[in-house]
Order: structure tokens, then sequence, then C-alpha cells
């Protein structure tokens, strides 16, 4: 049921934007400034909530926790883990804004902060951290967390609704648990299909720039269906061998583009920008959680904070139900620090450096990265690492990286939305997943059709918004949950206490 109803919803869509592209645009448009005008607060208190109540069941007396039973073991050892997480988490999108992100915010920085400015080019690292940095892995820490506990520890399905159980009760088996499988489903499709698309988008541009291919439509759409050839096909292996394969070679394809561009970039500016920008980072989370613009009516917050936490919202349950599959075994601590430090120290690391040598080359040595960002910013990767030596070679790793970042994240999307439209399937069926592969591509297409980068960033923002209200009822479910298996466990404490005295009585 969840399976035909959603594919119908997302395929009424993709074939709405396939006919008319214009007016699909136009709605999806007017649809965006509603949600930013109206919810952007909600976007920003909601997401700094979840980071905060991440970090409280860490340190809580639920943390020794595991996900699982007390002596499962966690299946997959850290390295393998820690690449899973950073290729479904992340991917594509690190590659395509490392570079074009600070780029960008040192020429068009948040309101109150001149541009081409020292302290534009301070501000613009800054916000590619908190972008990239704690509150999204808060996000998916949250979704992966909720779902590991309910599906490992109390044997729920491998369901979004599933985690409702001490909210809602029996009523998690009708309509309204179908209802949020669903919301999910769609969540998952337009979030994902958005990533897709940069990656699209920047593997045309890598090739335009390399070997002169023709930046288009058409050539974006045989890349497209290139590739999804590609992940159907890792993705009929299944989970321990295509996706944990693929995983570790984007871990090591991401490593050794970091440490060449490191090593050839300007290392000290590089070592200098992390240390500064990290203590900023650090001293403006809370001001920087909380900024909206009410009194200037500016646009920054919305075209670049508030797209960033609908995306990884929209994100999610996709990402979230993919960590919470290769995390059992783990404690709730350990799944917590793991899942939100780690990560975000990687992404740090890399916008200091792509972003931080991009920022040297425009501004210490007049390279025009900023002139390529604005007028092709798919492009502004590989500008920049032409100007570094082997940078032809850095530019051929950097297009690798992103074609298998492509295929992990379709293919760990394609796997997830295979569960949840298989009422929990840890192993969907082959044509579960050949079916959603296929769509994911041709609503990637209608996106990039319908208005290019700005329709993927509507896509994402829309679709992201239900969601959001499930998520923070999530929280109350799972703190309801995690209040009972304690009170039960003390409960069990204080008999075996009470049976213990008795015995010493005895005695």
């Amino acid at each position: 049921m969840t399976f035909l109803i959603s594919l119908v919803i997302v395929f009424v869509i993709v074939l709405f934007g396939a006919i008319s592209p214009e007016l699909f645009a136009a709605a999806a448009s007017q649809v965006l400034k509603v949600t930013t005008t109206n919810f952007g607060w909600f976007y920003l208190i909601v997401t700094f909530g979840f980071l905060i109540f991440c970090i409280f069941l860490a340190f809580s007396r639920y943390g020794q926790i595991p996900l699982g039973s007390d002596d499962d073991e966690p299946e997959y050892s850290l390295p393998t883990w820690f690449a899973m997480l950073f290729s479904a988490g992340m991917g594509i999108g690190l590659v395509f804004w490392g570079v074009a992100e600070p780029v960008s915010h040192y020429f068009a920085p948040p309101a109150g902060v001149t541009g081409q400015t020292t302290e534009a080019a301070q501000t613009a690292l800054r916000y590619a951290f908190f972008h990239w940095g704690l509150h999204p892995w808060g996000i998916y820490a949250l979704i992966a967390l909720t779902l590991a506990y309910f599906q490992f520890r109390k044997g729920a399905k491998g369901l979004i609704s599933s985690t409702f159980g001490p909210l809602f009760g029996e009523r998690i088996h009708g309509p309204l648990g179908k209802g949020i499988d669903i919301l999910a489903v769609i969540a998952t499709a337009f979030g994902v299909a958005t990533s897709l698309g940069l990656g699209t988008l920047q593997i045309n541009g890598g090739l335009s720039h390399l070997f002169g291919l023709p930046s288009s439509t058409t050539v974006q759409i045989v890349i497209i269906s290139l590739i999804t050839v590609l992940f159907l096909l890792s993705a009929t292996t299944g989970l321990d061998r295509g996706i944990k394969y693929l995983s570790n070679t984007n871990l090591v394809f991401a490593l050794l583009l970091l440490l060449l561009t490191l090593v050839l970039g300007p290392t000290s500016f590089i070592f200098d920008a992390f240390t500064s920008t990290l203590g900023s980072y650090l001293n403006n989370l809370i001001s920087m959680s909380l900024r909206l613009t009410p009194f200037t009516q500016g646009t920054w917050v919305a075209n670049w904070t508030l797209f960033y936490w609908s995306w990884w919202i929209a994100w999610a349950p996709f990402v979230g139900m993919f960590i919470a599959r290769v995390s059992k075994g783990r404690t709730i601590k350990e799944f917590v620090i793991c899942v939100m430090l780690v990560p975000s120290l990687l992404s740090f690391i890399w916008f200091s450096v792509f972003g931080g040598t991009a920022l040297h080359l425009e501004i210490f040595d007049q390279a025009p990265i900023g002139a390529a960002v604005q007028s092709d910013i798919s492009t502004a990767l590989f500008l920049a690492l032409e100007q570094l030596p082997m940078g032809y070679i850095l530019a051929v790793v950097a297009i690798l990286l992103i074609i298998t970042f492509f295929i992990t994240s379709a293919d760990s999307a394609i796997f997830v939305l295979g569960m949840l439209s298989s009422d929990g399937n840890l192993d969907p069926s082959n044509r579960v997943k050949i079916t959603w592969g296929v769509l994911q591509s041709a609503i990637a297409i209608v996106l990039l059709l319908s208005g290019g980068l700005e329709g993927l960033q509507t896509a994402s923002i829309v679709a992201a918004l239900p969601f959001t209200v499930i998520m923070v009822l999530m929280c109350f479910s799972l703190v309801m949950a995690l209040q009972e298996e304690d009170r039960i466990a003390k409960k069990k404490r204080k008999d075996q206490q009470k049976k213990l005295e008795r015995l010493l009585k005895e005695l």
C-alpha cells in the first residue's frame, strides 16, 4: 500500500514537471516563497533543538543503553562505519560546495558584512562550517538513533511509523502510520534527487572544463542515464557488497584528493584558516543557529541556511534509516558522539582545504575563482584545482570521486526507499529497488529541466516542511520509550534488591 501510494504521488509530480516544466517551476517557487517567509523561524528553532536534544541524550542516564540487545556487537568496524556515514550523509554535496560556497559568501556575505573584505573571507568559511557541521549531523543522528533504538532494541519494523508506538499506540498500523511513511518516502525521493541533480551538474561541469564537452540539459540527461545503470547494478549486489565497497572507495578517493590539495595548495594558510574558523564557529554557534533578518527583509538566510536545513531534513529519512541499519550494537552515547563529531570534523577539514585554497587563490593570486562561481558554479572546483601543480590529475580524481559518491548516494537511497515502501523489509526486492532507482533519476531530470539548481533547491525546501513536524513528534516518542525502559529497569533492580535482602535475612 505504501509503495503504491507513494509511487503514484511521486509519479504524478514527475509527470507534471515533465509535461509543463515552466508551470511546475512557477508553482514550486510560489510554495517556496510561502514556506521560507512563514516558516523560516520554525526551521531554525527546530534544527537547533534537534542538536541540543541529541547532546542531552548522549550525556544523560540513557547514554549507556545499546542500540540492540545487551549482548549485540557492532556489525561493522569503525573505519567502514565512518566511511558509510560520510558517503551517505554528505557525499556529492561536499564536493559540489567545497569551493563554491565559501567563494559565494566572500562575494555576497550575510547582511552586515561587506563583500570582498577580510571579514567577508572569515565569515565565508565560518558559515560553510555552520552549514555542514553539527546541525545536519544532529538531524541525521536524531532520525537514525530513534530508528535504531526501536528497530534493534524493541524489535519494531524498520519504518518511520514504527517509532511512534509510545505516542500513538496501535494507530501506527492504520492510516496514520501509512501517512507518516508516505511522507518519509516523498521527502526522501526529492531530497536525494536534489543531490543527484547537483552531482550531475558538477560532472557535466568537470567534463566541460577538462574535455570541452558542452554544458547542456541533453548532456546532463545522458550522464544521469549512464550513472543510473551503474547504481542499479550496484544496488542489486546487496548492502554488504555494493554499498560497503563503494563507501570505502569513496573514502579513499576523498582522502587522496584532500591530501593532495592540502600538500600542493597553500598548506600553512589552510591550517591557519582551519584553526581560526573553528574557534569562530564555536564562539558564534548559538547566534548563527537563530539568525534571521526580519528588519532588513534580506534573502541570504533563506537562500543558504534555510535551504540547507530543509535539504538535510529531506535527506534525514534516507540517511537516518541507512545509518540506523549499519549501527546495531553501538550505545546511544557512542552513536551520538561518533555520528555528530567525526563527520563534522571531516567537513571542517574539507572546507578548510578546498574553500581555504579557493579563497587564497582569489584574494592573493588574483585567480578568477569568483567569476567562475558567478558564471557556472559547477566548474568552480575544477578551476581552483587547475591553479595547483598536478591540477589536471586532481580534477580527474575529483570527477571520479563525484561519480562514486553519486553511485553510493543513489544506491543507498533506493535501498532505503525500498525498505520504507516494503513494510520495513531489511532486504527489499530488486524489483522495488529498480523501480525507485528509475523514478529517482526521473525526478532529478525533471528538476533540472524545470529550473536547474534553483529548481533542485526549491524541491528540497518544500518537501522537508511536513517531515519536520514528524521529526519533532519523534523526539517525544523516543523520550517516552526511554523513560519507560528506565522505569522497568529501576523496578527490576528494586525487585532484585528486595530478593537479595530476603535471602540475606534467611541466612
